[in-house]
């Protein structure tokens, strides 16, 4: 049992990813619950740790300045943005894409490797997974029709399988990095 937690062993990247995940996805709802005005609500907290309303209040503002800047009209209050002639997308908390970046961040830490490399990569994979989110926004603001009887699919779904894809190739051309920078170390090592 004791070798199958040591450093670098797969026993040991799956109960911390696991472990991480869990708190990093149970940690966001727990926020969530607290921020908003109900049975638990703490202002305390929601004034001065609500980083899902700072990330909702950014995801809205720069879709709507993407908007814009395609020639269309759109506003925003905390939880809405309503386009000019294409209705309103009302963001919620499965828009934030908070359990993507759970399941993201858990991985990286997990994996064994320098803190360098898991940084020089879990920011722009976060950044990126934030554009492709203003992304989605922007073409549901200007195609999506929620009125339209009878639709088929559903974009969350189809968002979420297209990120969980394009994460599953990051991360599998990451590890290999990974790996072959932690197997030169190792045979430079044993060269000396």
């Amino acid at each position: 049992m004791i070798r199958a937690l040591e450093k670098g062993s797969p026993t040991r990247f799956i109960l911390i990813f696991l472990t991480l995940f869990t708190a990093f996805y149970f940690f966001n709802i727990l926020i969530f619950g607290i921020t908003t005005p109900g049975n638990h609500f703490s202002p305390f907290i929601a004034d001065h740790f609500d980083y899902i309303r700072f990330l909702r209040h950014f995801l809205l503002r720069t879709t709507a300045k993407v908007l814009g800047w395609l020639g269309f009209g759109a506003i925003t209050n905390d939880t809405d943005i309503l386009i000019a002639g294409h209705g309103r997308l009302k963001l919620i908390y499965s828009c934030l894409g908070l359990g993507v970046m759970s399941f993201l961040v858990a991985f990286v830490i997990a994996y064994p490797g320098k803190l360098k490399s898991k940084l020089s990569f879990l920011i722009p994979a976060m950044l990126a997974l934030q554009t492709l989110n203003i992304l989605r926004f922007v073409v549901l603001a200007i195609f999506w029709d929620k009125n339209e009887d009878g639709q088929i699919v559903d974009h969350h779904t189809v968002f979420n399988i297209l990120i969980y894809i394009s994460i599953a190739i990051s991360l599998y051309f990451w590890v290999k990095h990974v790996d072959k920078v932690a197997g030169a170390a190792v045979k430079k090592t044993s060269d000396n």
